[in-house]
């Protein structure tokens, strides 16, 4: 009886002995395996603030949306008095609406060139080929519809040396948005365009143009500048793309210091008078650069 309760006992330090070797190898086999990172939720993405300046008080500042528009009345340097005034009361919060002289100079004679990229029309492929053949560097505003649909063209131009920058990740009108819902739209295109491309942008355009002083500071506090413009004409309407030689004047009669041209990458026109407006705007004195 006794040897049958010793080889009972020596059976059950015996099992458990195994099993706590086998609970120690299971946690130390999953303490040492690679943990699986965890997707970050959109909602909550972020950027992170590329400015040394120091953040703007937001809601000292007003809410009032502006819908901006170049206006028709020019001064001396053909160039419209609302964009020189606006660069002047809005600058400071990050706006660029038009090049004004560096202190010391009289006259910048220099061109920013932009484009919206809303929706793919087939003639950005061909816009891109133009600035490398001409070697002139352009900013490509896109959304993050485009962004999603076509990295082939956002990839093409990145690695042209092409400026890529922010149209928001959902088109909203700014200024109807609350603070929160302006941030996340700057950030998930922010934080797409970063993940998927290695690009990370700084330049943003709002949509249609409208923003107020806190859209443009909230901006700038993230590390953005906010990038309207002093020239546009209706290239826009694919039903009606214009007269390539009316179009191409236009363009050139436009011509002043500083300007910030905003052309729409879905207008066959464009595509097709943008050599012809790049050597022209040359021959004048005017140099492409970008902000």
């Amino acid at each position: 009886m006794q040897n049958r309760n010793k080889n009972l006992l020596l059976s059950g330090i015996c099992a458990f002995a195994l099993a706590t070797a086998f609970a120690v190898h299971t946690m130390l086999y999953v303490s040492a395996a690679p943990k699986k990172k965890q997707p970050e939720s959109k909602a909550t993405a972020t950027v992170t603030t590329r400015t040394t300046q120091p953040q703007r008080e937001l809601s000292s500042l007003s809410s009032k949306k502006i819908c901006w528009g170049q206006g028709r009345n020019f001064d001396e340097l053909n160039r419209p008095r609302d964009a020189v005034d606006s660069q002047q009361k809005y600058g400071e919060l990050g706006g660029l609406f038009i090049g004004l002289p560096e202190e010391g100079d009289s006259v910048s004679k220099k061109i920013y060139l932009t484009f919206d990229e809303g929706y793919e029309n087939g003639y950005t492929s061909k816009i891109l080929d133009t600035l490398k053949e001409k070697k002139v560097k352009a900013v490509f505003f896109i959304t993050g519809d485009y962004a999603k649909r076509e990295g082939d063209l956002v990839m093409q131009m990145i690695e042209d040396g092409q400026v890529v920058g922010n149209h928001t990740w959902r088109h909203y009108s700014m200024p109807e948005k609350s603070i929160e819902t302006c941030r996340e739209e700057i950030s998930l295109l922010h934080d797409y365009v970063k993940e998927n491309f290695g690009c990370e942008m700084t330049l943003l355009r709002p949509p249609k143009g409208e923003f107020s002083e806190q859209t443009l500071a909230l901006a700038s506090n993230m590390g953005y500048k906010t990038c309207l413009w002093s020239f546009a004409y209706k290239d826009w309407d694919t039903n009606s793309p214009g007269d390539k030689t009316q179009s191409l004047n236009t363009l050139i009669e436009r011509l002043h210091p500083g300007a910030v041209y905003l052309l729409h990458a879905v207008s066959p026109t464009n595509a097709a008078i943008l050599g012809d407006f790049i050597d022209s705007a040359r021959a004048k004195g005017y140099e492409f650069v970008t902000p």
